[in-house]
């Protein structure tokens, strides 16, 4: 599964997320911002977070810098102001069966960069591509919209 990091939708009140939760009291002061995951299941959330924040048994590391949180314990944290130092929120994900994202690299179909906190949770979202690509040391001007081998 993948998360698109750089479709922004817009901010949420954690307090209209938690507003259901009986032992919880919102703060109107906490936003996250909210960003289109994926095409698959859109209604569900998925918090990409600094790793600095670990929910037991909830948590997914995904590389030293980043982690993974599906619960809503990981946004009454925030709320709390004890939450992960760098967070967003994703609606939904991208998903491949078994083999078919290690395929699509086989074929060149895919462009890979190093994850950076920085691109991902500071820079603005219409600057991501460009800065994923500038770390490669890509022009994206010089690339072509037509596919094939050399």
């Amino acid at each position: 599964m993948g998360l698109i990091v750089n479709k922004f939708l817009g901010f949420m009140k954690l307090s209209e997320i938690l507003a259901n939760q009986d032992d919880n009291q919102p703060d109107d002061s906490h936003r996250l911002p909210v960003h289109f995951g994926g095409p698959v299941e859109r209604g569900r959330g998925f918090v990409l977070h600094s790793s600095d924040y670990n929910s037991e048994g909830a948590s997914l590391k995904v590389t030293d810098s980043f982690s993974m949180t599906a619960t809503l314990d990981v946004l009454e944290e925030i709320n709390r102001g004890s939450g992960p130092e760098f967070a967003i929120l994703s609606l939904g994900y991208a998903g491949w069966g078994p083999g078919q994202l290690e395929d699509e690299i086989k074929e060149n179909s895919w462009l890979i960069a190093e994850p950076d906190q920085h691109l991902i949770f500071v820079e603005e979202d219409e600057h991501k591509w460009d800065g994923a690509l500038k770390q490669i040391g890509v022009d994206p001007q010089l690339l072509s919209g037509t596919a094939g081998r050399a």
